[in-house]
């Protein structure tokens, strides 16, 4: 019974700090019992002076003295089997420890946002008893609670800034703060909370209508490589059969070649014969018309000039023609007609395939650029500028759409991705595989816009962190409503009426990149042509007064 009663009281025995039966027992004025050692190094490493269990404070630090009484009762207690303290859970991975204890340290039931400390559940006991301490906020154990205190003034959140978005302690409400509208931390997230819904909702709607477009384009790839297959063979066999075939021409025609040329040189021979043997006789008769010429004897001359002078028959073979050339003009312009067909199939860059009695979208080598704005709105991504990147002296407002340059603003603070010389900012979207179309209003007497690898250098004046001025960006510049576009420190002007809105469209996949002046019409103001090899970041450019704000356009719109 004795036993039962003492192990009752083994509460009232046991250090707060290290949640053991006390050891060399020291009292403070304000009745608190702690072990000498763990009172001595809780103090030690801190400048004020309070007490760990209920946390009054003393003005100086009291003298510690080892309560002589409490130390031979617990030595009693101790002979009588007194039970440990209950056991706790110790703070495993991923566990918030308790702030209190000392060696190992148990697993924190809560935290409290007042004090921004985590405790345990015997540390914590004292929040419920203590009258000072009651009325602190209690919340599941957190191990991020530096993040909810003021950088400035150490203080919790409690406010939020409307002005600014950004959460404040109560101090700072009432200083760099006092003017602006600020609300309760609870009210703000009931309305984000609202505006998280709505973007939740639209990602799941776009979620899902890309997984469906993602599963019709698996289908309809399955369906062409099959179409594919089907018609390569065909193919083969046509292109095959049509090679025999141009063979089988080719040996006929060379045949028949062969054996016009193998009669026309018959021909010639005879024809040859013929003048040789005509020739002959034409000589013997000349020879026998200079020899009576010559003759002295005046009746035989008379008597034989009659018959000497009758001209010899001529055959017929001047009568006969050989040809020296071959005329094939209607066989050349047969085959001219075959080679242009074959050129022109050799050419074609776009290929219909048919599956199941409906024809399957259209793939194409390089697709054509669309020609209205509501071909090019069919392309729309909506972008926003990433905060991280921008330049101090810009100024991001209407969501991160638009950017703004003023001498006034005071600017963000400093990051690893931010341009700390050049007055660029980046989108947060990184463009790739696809096509893309987006739209800007400028205003202004420089500003800059194009797209760049995210490799473009943040830090420094040299080129490889200036927009359009080295291989990993592309830029189109209006300066005082004049255009002109760089690229790897290639700047070219061009010639066009001054537009304040711009059009950008990007074929990744085609390597082109095409700005337009946007109207009534679409008109191509430059279009770069190359291979892109990595992702791409919209980017802007701008002088002082200066502002782009990026539209906000639907493929409805007109």
């Amino acid at each position: 019974m004795a036993e039962a009663q003492l192990c009752g009281l083994q509460d009232e025995f046991t250090c707060s700090v290290c949640l053991d039966t006390l050891t060399d027992p020291v009292t403070i004025p304000c009745g608190h019992n702690f072990c000498l050692k763990c009172l001595t190094d809780y103090w030690d490493q801190t400048q004020e002076y309070s007490c760990p269990q209920c946390r009054h404070t003393f003005t100086t630090r009291p003298e510690l003295s080892r309560n002589t009484l409490l130390n031979e009762v617990i030595k009693k207690l101790k002979k009588t089997t007194l039970s440990p303290p209950p056991s706790q859970n110790y703070a495993g991975l991923g566990d918030v420890e308790c702030d209190f204890c000392t060696g190992k340290k148990f697993r924190a039931v809560k935290s409290c946002l007042t004090c921004m400390a985590s405790y345990c559940q015997t540390h914590l006991q004292l929040h419920y008893e203590g009258d000072a301490l009651k009325h602190h906020k209690l919340v599941d154990p957190d191990r991020n609670l530096k993040e909810k205190l003021c950088e400035k003034h150490q203080k919790s959140l409690e406010m939020f800034c409307k002005t600014d978005e950004t959460c404040i302690c109560t101090i700072c409400g009432m200083t760099e703060h006092n003017s602006h509208k600020k609300v309760e931390l609870k009210m703000e997230r009931e309305e984000k909370q609202k505006q998280l819904g709505a973007t939740w909702s639209e990602i799941r709607r776009r979620l899902e209508e890309k997984e469906n477009k993602l599963k019709e384009t698996r289908r309809t790839v399955k369906e062409m490589k099959l179409s594919v297959e089907k018609v390569m063979g065909e193919h083969e066999k046509s292109f095959t059969d049509l090679i025999h075939c141009i063979e089988e021409v080719h040996k006929k025609l060379t045949e028949r070649i062969k054996e016009q040329e193998k009669r026309e040189m018959e021909k010639a021979e005879g024809v040859m014969e013929q003048l040789e043997k005509e020739i002959e006789e034409l000589k013997r008769r000349e020879a026998e018309l200079k020899e009576l010429s010559e003759t002295k004897d005046h009746v035989h001359f008379l008597q034989t000039l009659s018959s000497r002078c009758v001209h010899p028959a001529d055959g017929d073979s001047l009568s006969f023609t050989v040809t020296a050339s071959f005329s094939t003009e209607a066989l050349r312009k047969e085959l001219s007609g075959v080679k242009k067909s074959l050129k022109k199939i050799g050419q074609q860059d776009i290929l219909s395939f048919t599956t199941s009695g409906r024809e399957a979208p259209i793939f194409t080598l390089r697709p054509p650029e669309p020609q209205s704005r509501e071909e090019f709105l069919q392309y729309f991504c909506p972008l926003t500028l990433d905060i991280n990147t921008a330049h101090r002296d810009l100024q991001l407002s209407e969501g991160n759409k638009k950017v703004t340059r003023e001498r006034t603003w005071s600017g963000y603070p400093d990051h690893p991705e931010r341009f700390d010389c050049y007055v660029q900012v980046l989108s947060r979207e990184a463009l790739t595989g696809t096509r893309c179309y987006w739209e800007v209003e400028c205003s202004g007497h420089f500003i800059k816009i194009g797209v760049t690898y995210k490799g473009l250098s943040r830090k420094g004046v040299g080129w490889e962190c200036r927009l359009g001025y080295n291989d990993k960006s592309w830029s189109l510049q209006c300066c005082n409503s004049q255009y002109s576009v760089c690229h790897n420190n290639q700047q070219a002007e061009i010639s066009a009426p001054y537009c304040p809105r711009i059009g950008v469209y990007l074929d990744w996949p085609a390597g082109s990149l095409s700005f337009y002046s946007v109207s009534h019409t679409m008109t191509l103001l430059h279009r770069f042509n190359t291979s892109f090899t990595e992702p791409l970041y919209p980017g802007i450019c701008l002088c002082p007064n200066s502002n782009v704000t990026i539209s906000h356009l639907t493929p409805c719109d007109h």
